[in-house]
């Protein structure tokens, strides 16, 4: 069997994480997001894989390549314009002529469920897509089924007739291009998956599989904290990389090749440490953390779950918490980031122009590309500061900061 994935979106929602890098390639867990998506896949024997790309798509190619460094066959599809879903789809006419996997590129998905799909497939050899309960199901499209068929979705309705959504996992057959051909435009100008599995249910079957395992769609930057901490919970400890005499590492810690541990480095899993990463000496690692390739992490640094993305240095005496930083920012000496309101209440984000609740009761910074602080700045708990900011010595930083912005 063959696997589509989706990944050619911007990934808006998500900036500025996303300004420079495609929302698949970021870092959760060690890996880029997509690639546990592709494990997944080859964990069930698919290995023949075309992946839709879009924006950035040559940064997909390059780290992708034929997929042969992981035991796959890549190929890839580009989608130039994003029309939607079922346009989306429609792109893999030309090349899947059996039954084939279809998967967003942005969810986190484990081989249980995977197959427990493909199995539910085997039994009713129709389309089958996978569903999953969720507290806030407007956000997504919301399934209506009965006795495990589908009736109708609902595309992100305002009161939802039920929990249970559409979680971006299907099998598919060939005749899934005839009925997306007749799909129409949508009030938003798009051809949406939703309209042609309608069609589809009003005429056939579509079968709803129940995921079982923690499912997120990483829509919003905080989602992308959660997609961490659920697969750093299965993190299995490995230690490659150079560990000193008087390091403390406890639990699942991963350190790989390349990577140095100093000594009074206490560091509690679990935690993922990439290659070339520097840490310590005398330094405080949380759990959930991961740390990303070339990472310096100094002397009485305390940084607890968090993703710290490539080249960044957090070197002196800095706290980090609950936070997502982009690649090669630099911390000033002093440099403080909150992560929790004084009343206790879910941290709220200023984000796109709009005062969201994160849901979180701790939330700290969320830091693009190329980020520089001066000693003893401080930025509040759910602060977005974008790409090439400088805030300066003992600034505050506090909701949104835009691209190049100076705070002094």
């Amino acid at each position: 069997m063959k696997a589509l994935v989706l990944a050619a979106g911007e990934g808006t929602r998500l900036r500025p994480l996303t300004s420079n890098t495609p929302k698949p390639l970021l870092l959760v867990a060690g890996r880029p997001l997509l690639s546990h998506v592709l494990d997944a896949l080859s964990s069930q024997g698919i290995k023949d894989i075309y992946i839709l790309v879009g924006w950035k798509a040559n940064k997909i190619k390059e780290h992708y390549g034929d997929g042969s460094s992981m035991g796959l066959r890549i190929r890839y599809l580009e989608q130039k314009e994003r029309k939607g879903t079922a346009h989306a789809i429609g792109m893999a006419e030309s090349v899947m002529d059996e039954p084939f996997v279809c998967v967003n590129g942005d969810v986190v998905l484990f081989e249980s469920d995977l197959k427990r799909t493909l199995d539910r497939f085997s039994k009713e050899g129709c389309t089958v897509m996978g569903a999953v309960r969720v507290p806030d199901p407007q956000r997504f499209g919301v399934i209506e089924e009965r006795d495990g068929m589908l009736l109708r979705i609902h595309e992100k309705p305002k009161v939802p007739p039920t929990e249970l959504i559409n979680a971006g996992l299907f099998v598919f057959t060939p005749d899934i291009f005839r009925w997306i051909r007749a799909t129409q435009l949508s009030q938003r100008g798009e051809y949406e998956i939703t309209d042609t599995l309608n069609s589809l249910a009003s005429e056939d079957r579509v079968a709803v599989q129940p995921l079982q395992e923690d499912w997120i769609d990483v829509g919003m930057p905080w989602d992308l904290l959660r997609a961490n901490e659920m697969l750093m919970s299965r993190l299995e400890r490995r230690i490659e990389g150079t560990v000193e005499d008087g390091a403390t590492l406890i639990g699942p810690v991963v350190v790989e090749q390349g990577a140095r541990v100093r000594s009074g480095a206490y560091i509690e899993g679990p935690v993922h440490i990439s290659s070339g990463c520097d840490i310590g000496p005398n330094c405080y690692i949380r759990p959930s953390t991961c740390l990303g390739p070339k990472v310096r992490i100094g002397a009485s640094v305390e940084v607890k779950n968090s993703i710290v993305m490539s080249g960044t240095h957090i070197p002196h005496h800095n706290y980090v918490g609950d936070s997502l930083i982009g690649e090669r920012c630099n911390l000033g000496a002093g440099t403080k980031i909150a992560n929790l309101r004084f009343d206790d209440r879910p941290v709220k984000v200023v984000h796109r122009g709009e005062i969201m609740d994160s849901g979180r009761r701790k939330l700290g910074a969320i830091i693009g590309d190329d980020v520089k602080t001066g000693i003893n700045a401080m930025i509040d708990a759910g602060t977005i500061v974008f790409e090439n900011v400088v805030i300066g010595p003992g600034a505050i930083a506090r909701e949104s900061i835009g691209p190049g912005s100076k705070i002094l």
